[in-house]
């Protein structure tokens, strides 16, 4: 019996002992295992990484990013996204001026052609009076010197004025006040909107640089009156550069000759720079304010728009919602608010710019609130003659002034941009003619297209027209205009140096590569 036990004790001993040698065993082909993942998943990385970085060329067969064999760098492929407040515009063709049943203005000047708008980029929201003052102060810290600088830059808050109006508090108000910091910026000018475009692109490129490292940090540059300010195409051109410059995190410079640990500024071919912010075309406008993906099914239309939303007026037809306005404008003559207790659109002059519910593509205030600047000269038969992809009237060609040759050196002007000059020709010169030995023909080209196959008629000018090279289209109604004026496809006009109380603007911007936005459950071929 004693003897059994022992036996039993020992068997349980050793079976037990056992069980842990396989539970132990497991456990560590569990580790194992999992290790074995966790390196396989690291390797995996770095290889994609490798693999990326040692790809081949296709057609002569040498490594890219290799110092070793010219130090030719490329990039794995990516598509650029929006800029900050952009929103994105998947392109796609709509038969631009067909919104428009009646020509109430009898100006004829809305013909229905089928176009093509190529994918964009889109403010969200108008530009508000925040985002001015943001752009004043940077002029007013980086140039404090520059009294005509500011100056030129201010909208005209004098717009207000009417002679029968008592408009006054809003001259002094309307672009400062805390309380109207989200409303649409107004009194600014066509040339006021593209100087803001452009500042606005080297602002946002030299907060990328200097967020990554690329550029020195904000705390370790200096402004101020004699400093050279950030500028994208001077960047670009290798001009921007130097102590107190640069950053820690720069690129690593892989050319034949370079100095072990040598870095270089950001190229474009990095792909880690916005393109420029501009005005949209007429064409990109009008497309973007119908927002008919929303409509959209397969690639048919099911329904169209008169608005920027559905149905055929101008109030909501959900129940929730039934009966309230659905843009800020002039309901008729001596109604620009409705009744105390029950304001029909809720605002007297212009609204916040993210009042309303915005459109199918998340653009806000699309109809009414405050009619927007685009970037075309007016004609009124501009579509006669057109180009159905990307429509645009308005081209002037211009290349950067270079002052010195040999270095490829841009010439900069006292606010540190490089200096534009009309374009010479029409395609690529050749050696011998850019070096200034153009022999044959002398025939002058003409940079200035934007009377294109329509002549600006000079000597008409004030007498028989009011429409010249310098007349710019503005689109969507304003908070004092009927509703006609909401729909996208009526157009008008006033001169690029003129301003109103009733005209603001927003910003666009190109979009690169892939122009499809979403391809989920879209067909494949395979």
């Amino acid at each position: 019996m004693h003897k059994g036990l022992i036996f039993i004790r020992s068997f349980c001993f050793r079976k037990c002992f056992l069980w842990k040698i396989v539970v132990m065993r497991n456990r560590y082909f569990q580790f194992i295992l999992f290790s074995s993942f966790i390196v396989s998943f690291v390797l995996a990385g770095c290889s994609k990484k490798a693999g990326t970085l040692g790809a081949r060329s296709s057609k002569t067969g040498m490594k890219y990013n290799d110092p070793d064999n010219g130090g030719f760098q490329v990039n794995r492929k990516v598509k650029s996204g929006p800029g900050p407040g952009l929103v994105m515009i998947e392109g796609g063709t709509f038969l631009m001026g067909g919104s428009l049943d009646e020509d109430l203005a009898y100006e004829n000047d809305v013909t229905k052609r089928r176009v093509t708008v190529a994918s964009f980029y889109m403010d969200e929201t108008e530009v508000a009076n925040v985002d001015w003052l943001e752009y004043l102060y940077w002029l007013q810290t980086n140039y404090p010197g520059d009294r005509e600088l500011y100056y030129r830059a201010l909208p005209d808050t004098l717009v207000w004025r009417n002679p029968l109006s008592y408009n006054e508090p809003y001259v002094d108000n309307y672009l400062r006040h805390p309380a109207y910091q989200d409303y649409p910026v107004v009194g600014v000018t066509w040339e006021q909107a593209q100087d803001y475009c452009a500042w606005r692109t080297d602002r946002v490129n030299e907060e990328i640089l200097r967020s990554k490292g690329v550029l020195a940090d904000y705390k370790s540059r200096s402004v101020g009156e004699g400093k050279q300010p950030f500028n994208t195409d001077i960047y670009l051109n290798g001009q921007y550069i130097g102590e107190g410059i640069d950053g820690e995190r720069m690129p690593k410079d892989m050319k034949v000759g370079a100095a072990e640990g040598a870095t270089r500024p950001v190229r474009l071919e990095d792909g880690l720079l916005k393109q420029p912010y501009r005005l949209p075309t007429e064409a990109e406008w009008e497309y973007a304010a119908l927002g008919l993906i929303g409509n959209t099914v397969r690639g048919n239309v099911q329904s169209g728009r008169v608005y920027p939303w559905n149905g055929m007026g101008v109030r909501s037809e959900r129940r929730r919602t039934q009966g309230m306005v659905m843009a800020n404008f002039k309901l008729g003559r001596g109604n620009n608010m409705g009744t105390a207790g029950y304001l029909n659109d809720g605002a007297d002059i212009t609204a916040p710019v993210r009042k309303y519910k915005p459109n199918d593509f998340g653009l806000y205030n699309m109809a009414g609130n405050v009619n927007e600047w685009v970037q075309d000269v007016y004609r009124k038969l501009s579509f006669e003659d057109f180009d159905d992809f990307n429509p645009f009237r308005g081209n002037v060609y211009e290349n950067k002034q270079v002052s010195d040759a040999e270095r490829g050196i841009y010439a900069q002007d006292k606010h540190g941009k490089p200096i534009k000059v009309a374009a010479t020709t029409e395609r690529k010169q050749t050696w011998e003619e850019l070096q200034g030995q153009r022999t044959g023909d002398t025939t002058q080209y003409t940079n200035d297209l934007r009377g294109y196959n329509d002549d600006e008629q000079e000597a008409l000018y004030g007498i028989t027209s009011l429409v010249n090279n310098k007349s710019r289209v503005y689109k969507g109604g304003s908070w004092n205009d009927r509703a006609y004026w909401l729909n996208p496809a009526t157009r008008r006009y006033m001169q690029q140096d003129q301003s109103s109380a009733t005209v603001g603007f927003r910003c666009a911007m190109t979009l690169t590569g892939d122009p499809q936005i979403n391809k989920k459950g879209q067909p494949k071929l395979k």
